[in-house]
């Protein structure tokens, strides 16, 4: 008896560290993560110290979900200006100074290569949100048209990389805070005209590397040895897992190592593989329940911004899945997105981390609101 003050006493202590996690949520990310650990040992049998590499990322990333669960949404107000224009300014310093890699100006070197596209991914909403906030009740058609600028500086400086994956990710989250934040149909339905519209244009902008990518998804047995392998095998791969899969460690396509950035953007094939169409569903609905999850946090946030903010991080994750499954689908052109929570990966990993603890803050905060 002597020793339960003390217990209680160490739980006083250890709680404020603990209950900043929404558990909800945290039960859904614990088990995305398994089950990427789990498909990530069997994809990358033979790359050594490709595990070890992803432990150690998971940690990373829960050590950023931590530090943003404790930063109150006041203080993401206030740093919305100062992190969007640090993130420009990267941008601005890669095209000019970035290191190339694969073709492609990307990245700069401070000592270690950062990828500095990967900090728009929640500066740019969190930028259209503090915008929005300050705004809030008198909304007019120009508000939208700035919104609209301060997606398109991001959006430009990375497609220009070239980057289109990162770059349509960026401007789908942003799009998602002008939209939330009270974008009318007509709008809508004139932005959708005049897209289509840009098409014939857009196509001509394309790189080769890009335009060969759509043609590729059109029909990838044009060149199934060269640009259409990725797809080919990839299709191949979630078929032959037929409805429950061949078992865990024993996809033949993954294992004759047929598959192309199996522990990355194509962990989707092995997983489906493996486990076939019952773990396809059961990781779709897992999916839905982070997502859902996160909407529900927007939808009682107690101000515009953390509404704002919470709706566009949420949809984030829509977009990370939706694309790299159907991707890999062979539905969508090959962009390079990984799969959230499973892909082999350090930056994005961090940024999905990142969000995920804006998403606890503002759960957190709310119920401290409240009582």
């Amino acid at each position: 008896m002597a020793h339960i003050p003390e217990r209680r006493s160490l739980w006083r202590r250890m709680k404020p560290y603990i209950t900043v996690f929404d558990g909800p949520l945290a039960m859904i990310l614990f088990l995305l993560f398994s089950a990427g650990t789990l498909t990530l040992s069997s994809a990358g049998h033979d790359f050594p110290g490709r595990m070890e590499g992803q432990m150690r990322n998971i940690l990373l990333s829960f050590i950023v979900m931590w530090v943003a669960a404790n930063i109150p949404p006041q203080t993401l107000l206030r740093l919305a200006v100062p992190i969007y224009s640090f993130g420009v300014s990267l941008l601005i310093a890669v095209a000019l100074f970035g290191i190339i890699k694969k073709g492609a100006r990307r990245w700069l070197h401070v000592g270690v290569d950062i990828q500095p596209s990967e900090i728009m991914k929640i500066a740019t909403p969190l930028m259209l949100a503090w915008y929005f906030q300050t705004r809030a009740g008198m909304l007019k058609w120009q508000s939208f048209a700035v919104g609209a600028l301060l997606l398109a500086i991001p959006f430009t400086l990375i497609a220009k990389q070239p980057d289109l994956g990162t770059a349509l990710l960026v401007g789908g989250t942003g799009f998602w805070v002008i939209f939330l934040a009270g974008l009318s149909w007509k709008a809508l339905v004139a932005l959708v005209t005049l897209g289509a519209a840009s098409l014939p244009v857009a196509w001509s902008m394309l790189h080769d590397y890009q335009r060969e990518r759509v043609m590729t998804l059109i029909d990838p047995t044009s060149d199934p040895l060269g640009k259409g392998f990725h797809i080919i095998q990839s299709v191949i791969a979630i078929g032959s897992g037929g409805v429950s899969g061949k078992g865990y460690m024993k996809g033949t396509q993954a294992y004759l190592e047929f598959i192309p950035e199996r522990t990355t953007d194509f962990i989707f094939s092995v997983y489906s593989e493996e486990f076939g169409l019952v773990g396809n569903l059961v990781l779709l609905f897992l999916y839905l329940l982070l997502i859902g999850r996160g909407l529900m946090i927007a939808a009682n946030a107690p101000n515009l911004f953390t509404r704002l903010l919470a709706g566009a991080i949420s949809m984030m994750f829509f977009m990370y899945a939706f694309v790299n499954m159907g991707m890999v689908s062979g539905i969508l052109p090959v962009v390079g997105v990984p799969l959230p929570f499973m892909s082999y990966g350090g930056t994005a990993l961090i940024t999905l981390g990142l969000g995920s603890g804006i998403l606890m803050s503002i759960q957190r905060h709310r119920k401290l609101v409240q009582t």
